[in-house]
């Protein structure tokens, strides 16, 4: 995006200096701003993402409960209902209704939540806190 924008400005650049050389040393410094300016974004970005790391597992915002949330879901959906169903036959029980989740969405965050994961654990294992 940055160079998108900075061609257009060397191009009124050329329209109101006449001079080379000037106009290259303001295109450098245009640039050079524009990039220090992202470089700063993305320092504070990183700034957030360390505070919210450093909380605790189960009060930090809305990475754990996500996760949480998703980590519950997904142990009853394939553990804790298929036991149920199974002791409850087993034992001569009618088994109830049981609700149902929508797992194509569950799925959907859960991945994207254990992609994450993953590149935390190739930080780790990088030695990146």
């Amino acid at each position: 995006m940055i160079q998108a924008l900075i061609g257009p400005v060397a191009s009124l650049l050329d329209k109101f200096i006449p001079d080379a050389t000037e106009k290259q040393r303001l295109a450098a410094e245009i640039a050079t701003m524009a990039e220090r300016q992202a470089h700063e974004i993305a320092l504070a970005q990183i700034e957030v993402n360390k505070e919210e790391a450093k909380q605790d597992i189960f009060r930090g915002g809305w990475r754990p409960f996500i996760g949480w949330t998703c980590g519950t879901a997904f142990a009853y959906h394939f553990v804790v209902q298929p036991l149920f169903i199974f002791i409850m036959t087993y034992l001569g029980h009618p088994v109830p209704d049981l609700p149902e989740f929508d797992m194509a969405s569950l799925m959907t965050v859960l991945m994207g939540m254990l992609g994450l994961g993953g590149l935390r654990t190739f930080e780790k294992t990088k030695g990146i806190k």
